[in-house]
């Protein structure tokens, strides 16, 4: 009777890890947002790169913006962004110009936190030291489980495709 009760409370523990490491629910529920983009004076925001993403593991689109805010600060913009939703998704600035495979991703990145949604508009701060002739690609990573759920390698804003 206590092996059944052992065994029981084993399984369970099993299968609680199993879900919080797999977090299978998060294939079906997206999470969106909707920021807006923020206001300053007129004219004063420039755009200096964008890029239009594409899917490496899961199916991934939209544009990301890196914005020259007015008062100097860097922002990084995701317009019309769309990705699968999975566990300890991040944000990552690569130090390539692709992100195609795992030896850019390894190479040099700043990680800008985790995705806010996969699915909407959102903005992310960066640090006005980021060298953005060294960082030339934004990549959706999921840190779980190293893959590299899409990418957006950053040009200078007027040769960049409109989608």
């Amino acid at each position: 009777m206590n092996k059944w009760k052992i065994a029981i409370a084993v399984v369970g523990v099993v299968l609680f890890v199993a879900w919080y490491a797999f977090r299978p629910e998060r294939l079906y529920i997206n999470e969106r947002v909707h920021e807006e983009m923020p206001s300053t004076k007129a004219g004063s925001i420039q755009t200096i790169e964008s890029g239009v993403f594409y899917g490496i593991a899961h199916p991934t689109e939209g544009t990301a913006t890196v914005y020259r805010m007015g008062d100097s600060a860097l922002m990084l913009r995701f317009t019309n962004f769309r990705t699968s939703n999975g566990p300890n998704v991040h944000v990552y600035l690569v130090a390539a110009d692709d992100a195609k495979d795992e030896t850019s991703l390894h190479a040099d990145f700043i990680d800008l936190g985790p995705i806010k949604g996969n699915i909407g508009d959102q903005n992310y701060d960066l640090a006005t030291s980021v060298d953005l002739s060294k960082y030339r690609a934004v990549s959706i990573w999921c840190k779980r489980f190293s893959v590299n759920f899409g990418v957006a390698p950053l040009k200078p804003d007027h040769e960049v495709p409109q989608n």
